[in-house]
């Protein structure tokens, strides 16, 4: 295993006997195998409240098949799914991709065809939250910007201030204050809109 930290894994498949000869395959690997269930319902509940690091799930699964599954795990950003299955028609694959699956590997498999499988999904899923965090942290600083200058914007106009005096007001009142600029503008804007 590439990491130090055990990844913790979660096993999704109706076959007890791919279980266990998975959770082997995984605890041989050094893997740490923290649950297993027998259904895609089952798998997403305990997706939720054990947090894995990686789930591994087969399709055709009783009361909700894998891909329905990855879909949610995928979509509540609890963790990767790797679907492991005995089938690869093209609209499964299809199905796969669209769910936000970030691998499918088909049975029968080795050993050393999981692995890699597991890492490479574990480090683009932690890229993938990185870049979602980062589109976070830039529209909320996008936002910021367009209330600061919309307030800017209104103190220049009743104060005959220019821009720089603007922004300096709305900075030394967030510093008295102890608010972000953000809240300081979006009081001006509230108060010039009354």
């Amino acid at each position: 295993m590439v990491d130090e930290k055990k990844l913790r894994v979660l096993i999704a498949d109706d076959e007890p006997i791919i279980r266990l000869d998975l959770k082997k395959m995984l605890e041989d690997c050094g893997y740490d195998v923290i649950g297993e269930a027998a259904d895609g319902l089952k798998a997403v509940e305990m997706a939720r409240s054990h947090k894995p690091d990686v789930v591994l799930m087969d399709i055709k699964m009783p009361e909700m098949d894998g891909i329905d599954a990855a879909r949610i795990i995928t979509e509540e950003k609890i963790s990767p799914v790797l679907l492991l299955t005995a089938y690869s028609q093209i609209d499964l694959i299809g199905r796969a991709k669209d769910a936000g699956v970030y691998s499918y590997l088909v049975k029968p498999f080795k050993e050393a065809d999981l692995m890699p499988q597991i890492e490479v999904a574990v480090a683009r899923w932690e890229a993938f939250l990185k870049i979602e965090e980062q589109a976070a942290d830039l529209e909320d600083r996008l936002e910021t910007r367009k209330v600061v200058d919309r307030a800017k914007g209104i103190l220049m106009d009743q104060y005959g201030l220019k821009e720089q005096e603007a922004f300096r007001r709305i900075q030394v009142q967030s510093m008295n204050t102890r608010k972000s600029m953000r809240e300081i503008a979006e009081a001006i804007i509230i108060a010039h809109d009354v």
